[in-house]
């Protein structure tokens, strides 16, 4: 081989070589792993993309292919329990993909959906509240902010420059409309005694500090319309356990019916 032929076929070797690198996250004992599987992995880690992540990602798949090679060179992967094992783990897998996918496509009916709605309904029976409140840490402060208020000052001024609950400072010492059920007993005891635009006489006291509580308004709970609580209707469905038996058992059976079993 000619100077020239060699100097191009290490040229050539080399380029190769980089291109090879380039399409691969890792080569562990000349196993390469693709770069696909290192982005896979970031991405369905949820996490931001970026060199630390990466790094950490790509000691992951070394890890991986590590024990993989081991298990391989001991002849444990030979071993039956193990397969039964790696088969069970598999089917495990398998098992909730199918399912979660057939309720995905039809398997949560109207009537599955409207009994969870009706569920839904019966715990939201009764009353909500609109109520403002100033939350201290101690009754001197409480005691002092309610004479302001009852003096003539302006509960939501006092609200957002004492209250220690920040999320309705903001708003004036306002929560929107919630459950009395929401509340610690304490608080829920004195705003359901008080008629709406009435301030409670006195500081209440719960685990969270000092409250002065004042009600704006009383109604009915607003019952929202199937279709916009679908989501949580799903949810609920998928934390009875009743249900899902139910359901996979369906599965299973319209499976059974459809296949060809000799």
């Amino acid at each position: 081989m000619t100077p020239l032929l060699k100097k191009i076929a290490v040229c050539f070797a080399l380029s190769f070589s980089t291109l090879c690198f380039a399409q691969n996250a890792v080569i562990v004992n000349g196993t390469p792993i693709p770069l696909s599987k290192l982005n896979h992995l970031i991405e369905s880690s949820g996490q931001a993309d970026n060199p630390e992540v990466r790094k950490q990602a790509r000691e992951v798949l070394i890890t991986k292919e590590l024990i993989n090679q081991e298990a391989n060179k001991r002849g444990i992967t030979k071993n039956p329990k193990i397969q039964d094992a790696l088969e069970q783990a598999k089917l495990s897998v398998l098992v909730s993909a199918v399912f979660e996918e057939w309720l995905t496509n039809g398997g949560i009916t109207d009537a599955d959906l409207q009994g969870s709605y009706d569920a839904m309904k019966s715990q939201m029976s009764g009353k909500e509240y609109k109520v403002s409140h100033i939350l201290v840490d101690n009754e001197k402060l409480a005691n002092s902010l309610l004479a302001q208020i009852k003096a003539g000052a302006k509960f939501a001024d006092l609200a957002k420059a004492n209250s220690l609950d920040k999320g309705s400072a903001e708003n004036g010492g306002t929560i929107d409309w919630l459950p009395a059920t929401a509340l610690v007993p304490e608080f829920s005891k004195a705003m359901t005694s008080l008629t709406p635009g009435q301030l409670y006489a006195t500081p209440v006291k719960t685990e969270f500090g000092w409250h002065i509580i004042q009600l704006n308004d009383v109604r009915e709970q607003v019952i929202p319309p199937m279709q916009e609580v679908k989501p949580q209707l799903v949810q609920m469905l998928s934390q009875d356990k009743n249900w899902q038996k139910e359901k996979f058992s369906q599965m299973m059976e319209s499976f059974k019916s459809k296949a060809k079993i000799q």
